[in-house]
């Protein structure tokens, strides 16, 4: 049987073979005569089973002709039927309409104006209607077929949505998933009204669903991104107090600190993040320049300083007791001492050698000193009275540096002072003993 026409999802099938059982019907207007005739006062009469019917009148010209005339319109109405039975074959028809009008062709064959095989057209036709009751039960099989494709896939994207309305935090993803299954779902047809309403009600609340989660979810991100701000507005402004502050070491940790907050303190809404950054950044980097520049002047000016102290050790190293006489040399040195006072700080890392070097220095005419006390017993109690005033007056500049709050500088006399004291030490010992 011709394969029947399908209406819904299905492609359309390959044209059949051309079917063998169908009844053939000749074509009347090859032979007129074959199957009807004309009498003499123009009768037209056709050929049936039960007989000879009257189809119509002939006066135009001769009775061949009339015969012809009526044969042809028999011809038209088998090529009708041809037609239908062709559209039916290729699956290219509406089988009930096929039918319908073939039902139509054979109720008036019985009342045709035709001269032809009308039982061969009759059975022509009813082959005709055979092969479209199929192809109609056939459509509707495929209908149906389609409709329950139809409602599956709807059915598929019915749960997908569910799941991305409760499920996802992807809300961009999502977003764009649900609108491309919209987009789909608008093209799926051939569902009945009744399941289309309720799948599209499922879909609608899954839609619904995932706006309101998405819809919370960015309030509450425009909430936190609302107090990050805040909190980073405060963060900022402390920052931009800092800058100009030179109490270096508590304000550079602090600036550290500030950091760790702005980090926790989460992300603003973007311009306000970008712009409130700029602002941190501009302040932060305005006292580190700061610190930097003093610091540069700073280590010039400690630099100087070594280079200072090293010329006053190139003096010192110079001092020998033996050839410029001790009194000499304690006087050279001390005048060094006081200059040396006088220069100031120096690089740390340079603060050991120098000192070192001095120490030796002072120590090697403190050996003299001592030389000299055991070689003059008779001086002693003099010498014992001058390293004794001498103890008393850097003791004295060592409480008054303090006093001052000159911290360096008290230490240096207090140092100076242990240093004669060591002396007086000495010089009293050489006393009790002499």
């Amino acid at each position: 049987m011709p394969a029947p026409s399908q209406v819904v999802a299905p492609p359309p099938a390959a044209p059949p073979a051309a079917d063998s059982t169908a009844p053939q019907v000749a074509a009347a207007s090859t032979d007129p005569a074959k199957w009807g005739r004309v009498d003499a006062d123009g009768t037209v009469y056709v050929r049936t089973a039960d007989g000879e019917r009257a189809v119509g009148s002939w006066q135009a010209g001769e009775p061949a002709e009339g015969l012809a005339h009526f044969a042809r319109r028999f011809d038209d109405i088998r090529t009708e039927v041809e037609l239908l039975a062709t559209r039916l074959a290729s699956g290219s028809g509406d089988p009930k309409a096929a039918a319908t009008n073939a039902k139509h062709i054979k109720d008036g064959l019985d009342e045709a104006h035709v001269v032809g095989d009308l039982a061969g057209l009759a059975a022509r036709i009813d082959h005709v209607l055979a092969n479209a009751a199929v192809a109609v039960d056939k459509a509707k099989h495929a209908r149906e077929e389609a409709r329950a494709g139809s409602v599956a896939r709807k059915q598929e994207l019915v749960e997908e949505a569910e799941r991305l309305a409760e499920e996802s935090t992807q809300w961009k993803v999502a977003g764009d998933r649900l609108r491309a299954v919209l987009d789909e779902w608008k093209t799926i047809k051939g569902v009945d009204r009744k399941t289309d309403e309720q799948l599209w009600r499922r879909f609608s609340k899954a839609r619904d669903t995932f706006n309101r989660r998405r819809g919370s979810h960015f309030a509450d991100l425009d909430r936190q991104r609302a107090t990050a701000k805040s909190r980073k507005q405060e963060l900022v402004e402390e920052a931009e107090r800092l800058s100009n502050s030179d109490d270096w070491g508590p304000t550079a940790g602090r600036y550290k600190e500030l950091m760790l907050e702005w980090k926790a303190a989460g992300r603003a809404p973007k311009d306000a993040d970008d712009t409130l950054w700029q602002r941190f950044r501009a302040a932060q980097d305005a006292f580190f320049a700061h610190r930097s520049s003093v610091f540069d002047e700073r280590d010039a000016e400690f630099s100087d300083n070594a280079r200072k102290k090293e010329e006053l050790l190139a003096e010192a190293e110079k001092i020998n007791p033996a050839d410029s006489g001790l009194d000499a040399a304690r006087a050279a040195l001390h005048k060094i001492q006081e200059r040396w006072e006088e220069v100031g700080k120096v690089p740390r890392e340079r603060i050991r050698d120098l000192e070192g070097r001095l120490r030796a220095v002072e120590e090697r005419v403190r050996t003299a000193v001592e030389a000299q006390w055991r070689r003059t017993d008779p001086e002693a109690e003099a010498r014992a009275a001058q390293f004794r005033e001498r103890v008393q007056q850097f003791e004295s500049q060592a409480a008054k540096a303090r006093a001052a709050g000159d911290k360096r500088r008290a230490e240096q006399a207090e140092a100076q002072a242990a240093q004669w004291r060591e002396w007086l030490t000495a010089a009293e010992q050489a006393v009790a003993s002499r």
